[in-house]
């Protein structure tokens, strides 16, 4: 597995954030794809998302 670098690692995340992944879970966007636009790990998202009691739409 390949180490991914990610220069944010473990920062806390900002209400901003957290609203934005809110917004971008409830139009059904790929968790990659949220990843991306809040250039955060997938893991990171998926983590926050699952203590928000969010559902992420899954990669096809």
């Amino acid at each position: 597995m390949a180490a991914e670098r990610f220069e944010r690692h473990k920062q806390a995340w900002t209400a901003d954030e957290i609203q934005k992944l809110h917004t971008l879970a409830k139009k059904g966007m790929a968790l990659k794809a949220i990843a991306k636009a809040l250039t955060r790990s997938e893991e990171s998202v998926k983590v926050r998302a699952k203590s928000d009691g969010l559902s992420i739409a899954k990669l096809r």
